[in-house]
């Protein structure tokens, strides 16, 4: 496919770092605001429209939007006697919030957030009811940002109370036991700091109910550190605000506690210091409070904390050969939530750590949410699988009764006739080293793999992030037509701990690109598939991933969709949120980190007449996590320098890094990437 791409003008650009000249000759493409900028956008969409659109696109939309019509109910809570819930019935851009008395009244409409916007992208990204269950605090996002404001609605009537809170990020949001008010996590207001740093220097404050946001006071402050990020709770004695206060992106962690038996609850006081291990607080009991941690057990465990003599740590349960990932606590019972060969697990304790049993959950899967209230028996949490769609169940520790809920909004679906079966399985490779690493596979019960198989192989391997069993109804054209959907599980992830975290962060990232290259070389070796026939996805830092890896070994992939990609590994701590992510992959202010984010910058590393695989850049110009300059400046240095491709870049409007993406906006992206993988690797049939 021979492509005329729109003229990037390659200015005469190059820095020396460290003794070494850089050459950044695309680096105007970062001001997002210039009419230069503004005409490379237009015409390279437009590129990307002429190639994309035509017949096998629309058949993939119309496919895709029956895929995408299904009803799910993708969260649960109870608070009070009443539950609430977000349920989309099929094809709404955003999912509505309701709310619903447990004695079985017809769910309550709280909020819904397509009646907010014409365009579908005003998003709920996360609620808060009070311990009552008469109010909830619920977190809105414009066009995919990280930015949200706060509004309080009664849950009985639907009404607003008034209060909406500004300069919100990362909601992090907890009640007072009698709902008076609430802690919450909040950022500088424009004049506050020096411009450009409203991201950073976090905090948290107190806002009772019916005061202004301006006379809410500072609990908690970061005296200065950028890169730290306090998370609040409130214990279920209402003594303890419990302010978790991470490191960057990473999960390292002090604990510091307010005292709201105090006057205006004192000064806070440090619990643990040091970030040298993640806590994550799960509840109180007995006049301890109890934290999941990875001090001195990488995988995790459970320990209790005596407040008023934090050396006095007891170990509750043990750390285990599989990753500890999340817990919450219901009538005198953990709900320890385990990774298993990167499958959730949900196994039960007492608080002296004796084990009560597991909950069974129905195959290889996800649990995406789990909710409980200390002084109720009901757990409530919603499992998905590659083939299953996310579904809420809550189940009692006392009667280990487990039941789907369904709340009245369910409608029939209309099934296809001879729907396809489809078969998950686990297997093992080695990496570049010798390190074992596995790998979900995912087709249909009736495919026998051969080497002219499409394969669409995923992976992040970052941030201490997961990678398990979800849901995608874009993945069943490609499994429908006798694709395998592969899923590495790298190292950087947090599928088993944190040593396998720390194996892939700093100097260490080279791994994970040689895990995914593994990946590729195993699935070619065992006659899943062949080169020509593979393609690589990712986003964010699974952008970064599969951009390096293209680079590296060119002639091991078939197609490249690389989404919302961190791209410059030089720059992109100047950007956004960039900062928080140094922990993760350092600095090229350090002069020894700057060499190895040199070796695999996807931006710098492009080397001239190469031939490299077809690639699909993907952005969005309000992406406020990962600066879509970034994603500018690979394609444009692809389009100019590298032979091969074709090489697309596709700048989204009005959307950010992916959270709260409208239906309508899925579906489009979903067909596009669709028709990009048949118009390379070839699928439908």
């Amino acid at each position: 496919m021979n492509l005329r791409y729109p003229p990037a003008r390659a200015a005469e650009l190059v820095e020396t770092l460290h003794g070494v000249p850089v050459a950044d000759p695309f680096r105007w493409l970062e001001d997002a605001a210039s009419p230069e900028t503004r005409a490379w956008v237009d015409a390279e969409n437009a590129l990307t429209r002429s190639v994309l659109d035509g017949p096998v696109r629309d058949a993939l939309v119309s496919e895709l939007t029956g895929f995408l019509d299904y009803p799910r109910t993708s969260s649960l809570q109870k608070r009070g006697g009443r539950y609430f819930f977000t349920h989309n019935p099929g094809l709404l851009d955003q999912p509505v919030l309701y709310a619903q008395d447990a004695g079985g009244a017809a769910p309550v409409a709280i909020l819904d957030p397509n009646r907010l916007s014409g365009d579908g992208t005003v998003a709920l990204t996360a609620f808060f009811p009070s311990p009552d269950g008469a109010r909830v605090a619920c977190a809105l996002s414009v066009h995919g940002s990280d930015r949200q404001e706060i509004r309080v609605l009664d849950a009985a009537n639907a009404r607003e109370d008034g209060e909406r809170l500004q300069f919100v990020k990362f909601a992090s949001l907890a009640w007072t036991r009698d709902g008076s008010g609430f802690y919450y996590l909040r950022f500088p207001a424009p004049g506050e700091v020096a411009p450009g740093d409203e991201q950073y220097f976090a905090r948290i404050c107190f806002h009772r109910l019916g005061d202004l946001q301006s006379n809410d006071p500072v609990v908690f402050e970061t005296s200065g550190q950028r890169e730290v990020v306090p998370m609040v709770a409130v214990s279920a004695d209402d003594r303890w605000a419990v302010i978790t206060a991470q490191r960057g992106a990473s999960d390292d962690s002090e604990v510091h506690l307010v005292d709201r038996h105090r006057l205006h609850g004192g000064s806070p006081r440090p619990l643990v210091t040091g970030f040298d291990a993640a806590y994550s607080f799960i509840e109180s009991a007995g006049g301890r409070l109890f934290f999941r941690t990875t001090a001195g057990a990488p995988r995790g465990r459970i320990v209790s904390i005596d407040p008023d003599h934090a050396t006095t740590v007891t170990e509750v349960v043990p750390e285990s050969a599989h990753r500890l990932s999340g817990a919450v606590m219901a009538r005198g019972t953990l709900i320890a939530q385990y990774l298993v060969f990167a499958s959730d697990r949900l196994l039960l304790f007492d608080l002296a750590g004796t084990p009560r049993g597991d909950i069974p959950l129905p195959e290889i899967g996800t649990v995406l949410t789990l909710d409980a209230e200390p002084g109720d028996e009901e757990v409530c949490f919603t499992f998905t699988s590659f083939t299953a769609a996310p579904s809420v169940s809550s189940f009692g520790v006392e009667s280990s009764l487990c039941v789907e809920r369904s709340f009245g909004l369910e409608r029939s679906v209309r099934v296809k006739a001879e729907a396809p079966r489809y078969v998950t399985k686990l297997v093992w490779y080695p990496s570049k080293d010798g390190t074992q690493v596995s790998m979900f596979l995912v087709h249909r019960d009736d495919v026998k793999p051969g080497s002219q198989t499409p394969v669409l192989l995923s992976g992040y391997g970052g941030f201490n992030i997961s990678r398990t069993p979800a849901y995608d109804p874009g993945n069943f054209p490609f499994l429908d037509r006798g694709g395998i959907f592969a899923l590495a599980h790298l190292r950087g992830g947090g599928e088993y701990g944190e040593d396998w975290h720390r194996a892939g962060m700093l100097e260490k990232k080279q791994n994970v690109f040689d895990d995914f290259i593994g990946a590729a070389e195993a699935l070619i070796a065992q006659g899943y598939t062949n080169p020509g026939r593979i393609a690589i996805e990712g986003g964010s830092n699974g952008g970064l991933l599969v951009g390096a890896v293209l680079l590296q070994r060119p002639e091991l992939f078939g197609a490249v969709l690389c989404r919302v990609p961190v791209a410059d590994m030089l720059r992109y701590h100047l950007f956004t949120v960039g900062r928080f992510w140094i922990p993760e992959y350092g600095s090229a202010d350090d002069p020894e980190q700057f060499e190895f984010l040199l070796g695999y910058s996807p931006y710098h590393n492009v080397r001239p007449r190469v031939r490299y695989p077809p690639t699909l850049i993907m952005t969005a110009d309000t992406d406020d996590r990962v600066d879509p300059g970034m994603a500018k400046k690979f394609g444009a240095r692809l389009q100019s320098d590298a032979d091969g491709g074709p090489f697309l870049i596709r700048i989204e409007s009005n959307a950010g890094h992916g959270a709260g993406k409208p239906v309508s906006k899925i579906i489009a992206e979903e067909a596009d990437m669709l028709a990009f993988l048949q118009a390379t690797i070839g699928f439908v049939a």
